[in-house]
């Protein structure tokens, strides 16, 4: 891909103002580290080291703290030599670990959701014997966990809440379908079915899940369901309409401004890796009104996390497999830079936080 100015739009040259002292962290997986760039120029700021196999980032703006999950001590959910059990808070302005909180016996820790109204984060964690996966409930001014609510499925992954903060939404794997939970009450409501999910991203009235399971597209001798982006109703629980897209979608973001952005992983069965062998991949932008395609941005080697400005210009586009950050303006929908995220081998590039600067 072209490399484009870290400072200014491609199509206008306009710097990108208005941005001084807010901040983008950045998680690599195999650094371990979270990095922090400045988001006017991507300047590199500081590097800090982490447990290994950190996943995914949330900020909090009432703690001003990050949450940073660490799933597994190596590999991937499929492949993995064992389930991590530990969530890292992270100043961001001091850039240093606070506290790392031990969710044991939970373990695999990996989707972050914050209802910063109520001050509870919400952590999704896979299933054991004993069990079946759930999503942790934690404090975030005691930094204590509070209570569990079970998914009925093993292996969920991301977790996202509406806007209200009385429902969410946990995406699994390999399961059949998609689980609702009444955060109010701690319960799970409903299954909503679809062949296995990846990211989601929810607006006051629909989810919008990314399905089949990427996993699936390295199968051999099965028909393989299309891929696409199920939307699914907050008052009747079902899918209601199907946004087609051309490959396996992985993560999923919705802007302030409206904008669903879902990151597309084109991949073909690769013997010597399990991961399989990628090409550039896509963000692609849809309207959460409409519906309807805006638009897509080639971007890095299997897009994993996709973050945006508060404002809703700018998308952050992590990929794991090239180890990069795209920033891409999506008015223009245009590349702006591409920042290099640092690694111990593969993979790298993951979650990613927008921290605006401190008032």
């Amino acid at each position: 891909m072209q490399q484009h100015s870290p400072r200014a739009n491609p199509a206008t040259g306009a710097p990108r103002s208005g941005r001084e002292g807010d901040v983008l962290a950045v998680v690599s997986q195999s650094g371990p580290t979270v990095s922090f760039f400045d988001a006017t120029s991507d300047r590199h700021l500081e590097t800090i080291e982490v447990l290994a196999q950190p996943h995914e980032l949330f900020f909090d703006p009432t703690q001003r703290l990050l949450w940073c999950t660490s799933a597994y001590h190596s590999g991937y959910y499929h492949a993995n030599s064992g389930r991590r059990t530990e969530v890292t808070v992270i100043d961001p302005d001091a850039r240093r670990v606070v506290e790392v909180i031990d969710l044991a016996p939970e373990h695999g820790p990996h989707g972050l959701a914050l209802d910063a109204e109520r001050g509870r984060l919400y952590v999704s964690v896979e299933g054991a014997a004993d069990r079946p996966g759930g999503v942790v409930v934690i404090d975030t001014a005691t930094r204590k966990p509070v209570g569990r609510i079970d998914t009925d499925a093993p292996g969920p992954h991301w977790f996202a809440i509406d806007p209200s903060g009385r429902t969410g939404y946990a995406t699994n794997k390999e399961a059949p379908f998609v689980s609702v939970v009444d955060l109010e009450r701690g319960t799970l409501t409903a299954k909503v079915e679809v062949p296995g999910s990846e990211g989601l991203a929810v607006s006051a009235d629909h989810a919008f899940v990314a399905s089949p399971y990427g996993g699936s597209f390295f199968e051999t001798g099965e028909k393989r369901p299309a891929t696409g982006i199920r939307v699914i109703d907050h008052l009747t629980a079902t899918v209601v309409d199907t946004l087609p897209t051309q490959d396996v979608v992985l993560p999923m973001h919705l802007t302030s401004t409206g904008l669903v952005l879902a990151g597309e992983a084109p991949m073909e069965p690769d013997p010597d890796t399990r991961l399989g062998r990628q090409a550039p991949g896509r963000l692609s932008v849809f309207s959460a009104t409409t519906r309807e395609r805006v638009g897509e941005v080639e971007v890095g080697l299997c897009p994993l996390t996709i973050s945006s400005s508060p404002d809703g210009r700018l998308a952050y586009v992590a990929s794991v497999v090239s180890s990069t950050v795209d920033v891409v303006d999506l008015e223009a929908l245009e590349p702006l830079a591409r920042i290099d995220i640092p690694r111990n081998g593969e993979p790298g590039a993951h979650g990613l936080a927008y921290i605006p600067r401190a008032v």
